[in-house]
């Protein structure tokens, strides 16, 4: 399961660093990818884990969280009748 997380404030690798920290230590969180120039986090998740739990994480460190939105992922597999060489 994967989460984005549109965060304001962040304006350097030092402030991506503190959130990528705060996140990991959920022990939900298996990897927070943080991007200042973009202003998100893309979380990918072991567990179910709340969203205002989240935010709180992110505004103890004194950034602002404007949205935490679902990222859902299909994969399907192409049958060898659709593939052309």
């Amino acid at each position: 399961m994967k989460k984005i997380m549109h965060i304001e404030g962040m304006m350097c690798g030092h402030c991506e660093a503190a959130v990528k920290k705060a996140l990991e230590a959920l022990p939900q969180v298996d990897e927070a990818v943080v991007s200042h120039e973009a202003g998100t986090a893309e979380l990918t998740l072991n567990a179910e884990i709340a969203d205002d739990v989240l935010k709180k994480t992110v505004e103890d460190k004194d950034y602002t969280v404007t949205s935490v939105e679902y990222r859902v992922y299909f994969l399907f597999e192409a049958s060898k009748e659709h593939c052309y060489t």
